[in-house]
């Protein structure tokens, strides 16, 4: 009798969403990685009011993943090879909280996992600054608009894609081949 694969849930945010949500759909098991947004205080936000700074909400990308094949911490490495973690509140032009380094921890076990890698991370001396990456309790997950998901896929030709997240893209398909669906 074949049993259900177990899904657990991957929450993370590294300034505008689209790169990491394209690299995290390229992972053998990811089921979804979804744009969306978390960490705010406002009921119903949407792309115009994140991008004000006024609703506290992180653009993050939501991931749904199969911990059989792809661990919590190898999404952990991924994600930090994708965006500069040591910049607070911004990734290069982007400048807000909105645009934060955070991982929303699902579980206990996410929160400890998180808190290990950032140590691991800082004793390998990656970065030239220390880690800024907010550590916080997963709040509701609010899905981005619908031309916000996949949007790298769908507009690789698009200036802002071209220039910064195709070059990231290139990067993280090389340094994570071993992990590519095939």
């Amino acid at each position: 009798m074949a049993t259900a694969q177990q899904i657990e849930i991957a929450t993370f945010g590294a300034g505008c969403f689209w790169c990491l949500e394209a690299a995290l759909n390229e992972l053998t098991g990811v089921k979804t990685a979804i744009s969306g947004y978390m960490g705010g205080h406002t009921a119903n936000p949407d792309y115009r009011s994140v991008c004000s700074g006024n609703t506290g909400h992180a653009e993050v990308v939501q991931v749904q993943f199969a911990p059989e094949q792809i661990s919590f911490a190898t999404l952990c490495r991924v994600f930090f090879s994708l965006h500069d973690a040591t910049q607070l509140n911004r990734q290069g032009n982007d400048i807000g909280t909105q645009y934060r380094s955070v991982i929303f921890s699902h579980s206990p076990a996410q929160q400890t996992q998180a808190t290990q890698i950032i140590e691991q991370l800082t004793n390998e001396a990656l970065f030239d600054a220390p880690i800024v990456t907010e550590l916080s309790p997963a709040t509701v997950f609010h899905p981005a608009e619908d031309y916000h998901q996949g949007y790298y896929k769908q507009n690789p030709l698009q200036g802002y894609c071209q220039f910064l997240i195709s070059p990231k893209m290139a990067k993280f398909r090389k340094q994570f081949a071993h992990l590519l669906q095939g």
